[in-house]
């Protein structure tokens, strides 16, 4: 659950660097038409924005446009779904965030299971997520929130991209961490919970950096702290959860690429080449950090170790939050 360390980001530059001609050679026949890439949230968070970065780039890499399309609802399941049970022919592809392996940890009934209907090409980029409160709160600073919960219990609510999210997850664990108590308020996209925040309907929530920068650099919104290991390059002003106090709290919203599982190796290879590709480019390098995002480009095993910890270490906070649906 933790942004990766410098070794680990010195490693994928190094992938990145080494990725030569004969790492791009194309399967015959591959890409012969369109690609599309499911989005499975409403646009306005994380992963429609770097989807739309990474949808433009690899379009130019595989010569083949490659078209973005938005699927929210059920927290991901349903845009996760529709890729597990797509052709397998590498045309559909999926961007997702930790939540397509919290979810079967969360939900009864999942449609897919993570390691079994998809294939991970790669792990794209790691972001830290961003502790926002509504403007009208009168806290500054982590500790105040943590004292306002702690001395009004039942006064707060937070609000999420959805049941399931790691925006959701985020919120159970800071009140593990923090002993305070809170109603969680789910949204179809954090972005539909912007508006509620600013009047003050909710109190706070950890969102993407992407959609909340806008919002914090006008005062919309007050931003507290980011969930990172070290600062945000986005946010650099703004201290850790781990700076803050929160002991053991560091959140990282990674972003995966998948295809349905039956698809056929040289095709995964083909598209992790142009991955590598295209996260060395010096404008989608520029373009990620905007919104908080570093690239990573690991490997497909990897990725699956990656997924494995990640669905481990997220099933002992919904355990001990005694999270059910």
């Amino acid at each position: 659950m933790s942004i990766p360390t410098r070794r680990a980001v010195l490693a994928g530059a190094g992938l990145l660097a080494t990725a030569g001609p004969a790492a791009l050679a194309q399967p015959a026949g591959f890409p012969d038409r369109p690609l599309r890439l499911v989005l499975p949230y409403a646009p306005g968070g994380v992963v429609d924005t770097v989807g739309r970065i990474i949808a433009r780039g690899l379009g130019e890499e595989l010569r083949q446009p490659m078209v973005a399309e938005n699927r929210p609802g059920a927290g991901g399941v349903i845009g996760t779904d529709a890729v597990a049970k797509a052709a397998a022919d590498g045309t559909t592809l999926l961007l997702m965030d930790p939540a397509v392996v919290i979810n079967p940890s969360l939900q009864a009934r999942v449609p897919y299971d993570p390691f079994r209907d998809l294939t991970p090409v790669s792990i794209l980029t790691s972001s830290p997520l961003v502790l926002v409160v509504a403007p009208g709160l009168p806290v500054r600073s982590v500790a105040e929130l943590v004292a306002h919960g702690r001395a009004d219990r039942g006064s707060l609510s937070y609000a999420s991209a959805g049941v399931g999210t790691t925006p959701h997850l985020a919120g159970e664990m800071f009140s593990l961490r923090s002993g305070i108590a809170a109603t969680h308020v789910p949204y179809r996209g954090i972005a539909a919970a912007y508006a509620d925040m600013m009047s003050g309907q909710v109190s706070y929530a950890f969102s993407s950096i992407a959609g909340a920068l806008p919002l914090i650099e006008d005062g919309r919104l007050r931003a507290l702290a980011t969930t990172g290991e070290a600062p945000s390059p986005a946010l650099p002003a703004l201290p850790t959860m781990l700076s803050a106090g929160v002991a053991d709290f560091v959140v990282d919203l990674w972003l995966g690429l998948f295809l349905p599982a039956a698809t056929p190796a040289e095709v995964v290879q083909r598209l992790h080449a142009a991955v590598v590709a295209v996260l060395g480019r010096p404008e989608v390098v520029a373009a990620l950090a905007r919104v908080g995002a570093q690239p990573r480009g690991t490997t497909t095993a990897e990725a699956r170790a990656i997924l494995r910890r990640e669905h481990d270490a997220w099933r002992m906070v919904i355990t001990q939050a005694g999270i059910t649906l």
